[in-house]
């Protein structure tokens, strides 16, 4: 398999993170959507990472899709998302949040850095919805006294948490006060210092 994009990118990081912890081997190409767009294009048209390209040669083309079939070569107990309900919804639920923030703190990054012209109701309103994306997973997070989200072990709800409270955070480091969200701030450095997190790794690079 051939995982292309950036770690810092929450995306592409939760994924990566994902195949490690499955141990499933992986080629790494770190391409940018900005400085490699003709070259991620020319396998996913939307171009946009993470993309994979699996051994066979089809291409995935978006995390959601790239997890639910990682999850799919597993067997049950395995499986970084429950099988059984409730829980997998409630896992679904908190992972969803959890992307949504990375995608708010990525339009606001837009907003900011790439347009001629800033919307100030538009970077309001982006900034009101990661602040409450934020307490919405701090509540959730602070209920409960599990090692882990859900239990005793990782799973895909953990991750992409983790990997958009950073990219967000290193993105607008003046948007979030950790203690204002101790739960989940404690919550992230404990899985950052786990040695698979450390691995996978990248700091911000704002787009030139």
């Amino acid at each position: 398999m051939i995982l292309i994009g950036q770690y810092d990118s929450s995306y592409v990081r939760r994924v990566a993170i994902a195949l490690k912890i499955y141990d499933i081997p992986f080629e790494h190409r770190p391409w940018s959507v900005f400085g490699d767009g003709d070259q991620i294009r020319e396998i996913n048209p939307l171009m946009r990472v993470p993309t994979l390209v699996l051994e066979d040669g089809e291409v995935l083309v978006d995390s959601a899709s790239i997890l639910d079939y990682l999850d799919g070569l597993m067997p049950a107990e395995r499986r970084l998302f429950p099988t059984v309900e409730p829980e997998r919804r409630s896992a679904m639920k908190v992972a969803a949040l959890a992307t949504g923030l990375a995608d708010k703190g990525v339009g606001l990054f837009y907003e900011l850095r790439l347009h001629s012209v800033v919307s100030d109701s538009w970077v309001v309103r982006l900034g009101l919805q990661i602040k409450a994306t934020l307490a919405a997973l701090e509540t959730d997070r602070a209920g409960r006294r599990t090692p882990f989200w859900f239990g005793d072990g990782i799973g895909h709800g953990d991750i992409a948490v983790a990997c958009a409270w950073r990219h967000v955070r290193e993105a607008h480091p003046h948007l979030i006060d950790p203690s204002m969200y101790p739960a989940l701030a404690a919550h992230c450095a404990r899985l950052e210092s786990l040695p698979v997190f450390q691995e996978i790794s990248q700091p911000f690079i704002a787009p030139a």
